[in-house]
């Protein structure tokens, strides 16, 4: 086990004890003996020297270009013998060395873990043993997907030396389609909350200004793809826990319909509220994880039991026709209403998707505004109810933040909680009543741009309209791909959402918008 000095909860499992450049290896309650760290999580492994990389008959390929690549090019890299799991995997190493310490994406790197499954991918792939789009590819999952064995600590220093003796479910299904496991991912504190500064690790920042917020609760499986540390990654979703980073760090993030995915092995919020889904840096390739986590788990009493259809058929056929609500009239202007660049850069989405071909509605955006309240009831008495025995038995050991919002939970009375589901199914029915009318739903996914860590009020959140809480009260599947960016240089998301178990209908429209803009071709500078 490796120890940082600076940051001593910070180990890193699978691998030696090694040191870095202001690190050394420590026993477990020594004291700190170094004022800085250059690494804080990742060890020294043996690796191959990726400065540039020849591969075959093509131009060399630079190493960042090699961190940059798509699932879907990857894939097609390892089969061409371009390049490989090892080398793929090697250089997302050096780049996590390089510049994840001012990030802080990774909570725990299974760097020695990732080269096993690294090499083993490639034997498999030279003896023609393929396991599908997946097979080498690096994914990353946040940190409260349980991964036997290896640390799962939701960002909380109530879990941080819990090990796992089996994987979630999504992990497994990763696993067997050859996927290599590159480490665990920050968050937000058991998915709730916002950014803390008494947690037992560090925020994770976002690539596009380390001085704003990442988004959250998925805080760090979107930073990572941003960064080029990983090619795929795993968020989960209560309340817009994969949508909103995926917007404020400018990559895409699929929350799916609530069944879809099992959730067995996922640390809960709220039992009824929460989705696991995928996060990628194109629309193909989230369409590529999903369908390889997606399907019936009878360990999961919400799963589904729907055929999974091939997400990537028809992706590219074009929005010629189709019908795009826009919820605005009731919503938009709640309170202290969208923010102006935010806006701007939706309405312009909203004419490139005229401009191939679909056709805008406005419809009453008025139940999708009272979703809020409703989902933030549900969701506070759901998190109260999983958490209480552990607030009652060591409530110190729980971030200030996060305490207090979980504590909401204690105050409602069960009458709110089913006021509160009494109103779930009435605005469910409300929405869904809009697909006489149209096809899909656009809204922007987040009402403003990143904020500053520096300057960031999570009070005044509740005051501005929520994108993205009626697509979890009603279950819906709805994605969130790059819009554009404001002045400043931060990523503003589009989100599109779709009737129950068509997110080839979302993926179709998020597909075609993307090709046509290349937003997610945009790469922060590192």
């Amino acid at each position: 086990m490796t120890i940082c000095v600076r940051w001593p909860r910070a180990r890193v499992y699978n691998s030696p004890m090694m040191n870095c450049s202001a690190c050394f290896p420590v026993s477990i309650g020594q004291k700190n003996k170094s004022r800085s760290c250059a690494r804080l999580l990742q060890p020294r492994v043996n690796r191959p020297q990726l400065s540039m990389l020849q591969t075959g008959n093509r131009r060399p390929v630079n190493q960042n270009e090699l961190c940059y690549l798509t699932i879907t090019e990857a894939a097609a890299g390892f089969r061409r013998k371009e390049y490989s799991p090892v080398e793929l995997t090697g250089a997302l190493l050096k780049r996590i060395e390089s510049i994840d310490a001012k990030l802080h994406c990774f909570i725990t790197l299974t760097a020695e873990l990732a080269l096993r499954q690294a090499k083993q991918a490639e034997q498999e792939l030279r003896s023609g043993k393929d396991r599908g789009p997946l097979h080498g590819i690096p994914i990353a999952v946040k940190d409260l997907y349980m991964t036997n064995g290896i640390r799962t600590t939701c960002h909380s220093a109530v879990l941080e030396n819990w090990l796992p003796n089996f994987n979630a479910t999504t992990v497994a299904k990763l696993q067997d389609a050859g996927a290599i496991l590159f480490g665990k991912l920050g968050m937000h504190e058991f998915a709730f909350g916002g950014p803390s500064v008494d947690a037992p690790f560090p925020a994770v920042r976002n690539p596009w200004s380390t001085a704003h917020i990442p988004g959250g609760s998925s805080s760090g499986s979107a930073a990572a793809l941003a960064a080029g540390l990983c090619y795929g990654s795993l968020g989960s979703d209560t309340g817009g826990s994969i949508r909103t980073p995926s917007s404020h760090c400018g990559v895409v993030g699929i929350k799916p319909t609530y069944g879809r995915v099992s959730r067995h092995g996922v640390v809960p919020l709220s039992w009824s509220l929460d989705h696991a889904g995928p996060m990628a840096r194109s629309v193909e390739d989230c369409a590529i994880i999903l369908q390889t986590i997606a399907g019936y788990d009878a360990k999961d009493p919400a799963s589904a039991d729907a055929a999974v259809p091939n997400f990537r058929n028809g992706i590219g056929h074009g929005i010629k026709g189709m019908r795009i609500g826009v919820p605005r009239v009731g919503w938009f202007d709640e309170n202290l209403g969208v923010d102006r660049q935010t806006e701007t850069a939706f309405n312009r989405a909203l004419e490139m998707l005229e401009e191939l071909g679909a056709t805008i509605i406005e419809i009453d955006g008025k139940p999708f505004s009272h979703a809020r309240k409703a989902n933030q009831t549900i969701l506070v008495c759901e998190a109260y109810a999983y958490h209480e025995k552990r607030l009652q038995q060591a409530p110190e050991k729980f971030g200030s933040s996060v305490r207090r919002r979980i504590l909401e939970g204690a105050f409602l009375s069960a009458a709110d909680y089913i006021t509160a589901q009494r109103a779930r199914a009435v605005l469910n029915e409300q929405i869904r009543a809009n697909f006489t009318l149209v096809d899909v739903f656009a809204t922007p996914s987040a009402p403003r741009p990143p904020e500053a860590f520096a300057t960031m009020d999570p009070n005044e959140q509740n005051l501005r309209p929520s994108f993205t809480n009626p697509f979890n009260l009603t279950g819906l599947p709805a994605i969130s791909v790059p819009c554009g960016f404001t002045h400043e240089n931060l990523p503003v998301g589009l989100q599109i959402g779709a009737r129950s178990f068509d997110e080839t209908t979302a993926f179709r429209v998020a597909h075609a918008y993307e090709q046509a803009t290349k937003w997610h071709k945009q790469r922060p500078v590192l």
